[in-house]
């Protein structure tokens, strides 16, 4: 039966088989961020634009404090046990390196 096996070119690929050198996107970040194949963070800086007077605020996305608004004094985002969130009609992009 084997013979008949290694003739037909069959191999069986079990489904938790993972190529480790050549992981793939979704993979890498539902990750652990440092069981990546490349270490990296997951928090980030981000342009916030305010709804109420269109001023850009630089914020740390895993913010433990009120960020408000230094013209208008209106609440930017607010802290939760991970990333802080955006109040709503607030735009934000992600800084580049």
């Amino acid at each position: 039966r084997e013979r008949a096996r290694e003739r037909a070119g069959r191999t069986m690929v079990l489904a938790s088989d993972v190529d480790l050198l050549n992981p793939s996107a979704e993979h890498e970040r539902r990750s652990h961020k440092l069981k990546r194949l490349v270490q990296s963070p997951n928090s980030f800086f981000m342009d916030v634009k305010c709804q109420g007077c269109f001023n850009i605020t630089t914020v740390f996305s895993h913010s433990q404090s009120v960020v408000v608004c230094g013209t208008c004094a209106a609440v930017l985002c607010q802290p939760t046990g991970g990333r802080a969130r955006l109040t709503e009609g607030c735009s934000y992009r992600k800084k580049q390196d």
